[in-house]
């Protein structure tokens, strides 16, 4: 069983995993990070990605041992602090694209990734939005709500959103 060193959200962990070990189940079993979600495990629903080396990648087809030496990224590390959110986490919220919040870690990983590529490029294309969001399946009512928040995280869109719960900043 190799011993393997994991960069996880800034922090440095040693595991001895089986060669065969996900890394979903390193992140969820070992280290408790269980923000990322397991869906279809085949990597189409895209509920487990995060973020290796600032890039999305699905942990449910990467093998732990093929993490070794990178950076990770999880939802657990996207928040500046416990008292803020991170603007794609604050969008999501606003306009109610969080639905039964299955999905909603994957999603919001995938669209960090584009908010950080995009910081200092000024707003994001909506070809880039709908490409991003186009790697999730959301089993809920529907994409609405996520493709607006979506927009509004990343600029592409500044109006108040339709669907946002009561009390929500609009």
């Amino acid at each position: 069983m190799p011993e393997i060193t994991l960069h996880v959200n800034g922090r440095e962990h040693r595991l001895d995993v089986p060669d065969r070990m996900l890394l979903t189940d390193a992140l969820r079993d070992r280290l408790g990070l269980t923000g990322t979600h397991v869906g279809c495990e085949h990597g189409v629903c895209g509920a487990c990605t995060v973020l290796m080396d600032d890039r999305p990648v699905r942990a449910c087809l990467t093998l732990a041992v093929q993490a070794e030496g990178r950076r990770i990224r999880t939802v657990e590390s996207v928040a500046p602090s416990e008292d803020a959110l991170h603007p794609v986490q604050q969008a999501m919220r606003d306009c109610h694209g969080l639905q039964c919040g299955f999905c909603t870690p994957g999603i919001v990983m995938s669209l960090v990734a584009l908010h950080e590529r995009a910081e200092g490029a000024g707003t994001v294309a909506e070809e880039e939005i709908d490409e991003t969001l186009s790697g999730h399946l959301c089993r809920c009512t529907g994409y609405r709500n996520i493709t607006a928040a979506a927009r509004r995280a990343l600029g592409a869109d500044t109006a108040p959103c339709e669907h946002a719960p009561e009390g929500a900043d609009r």
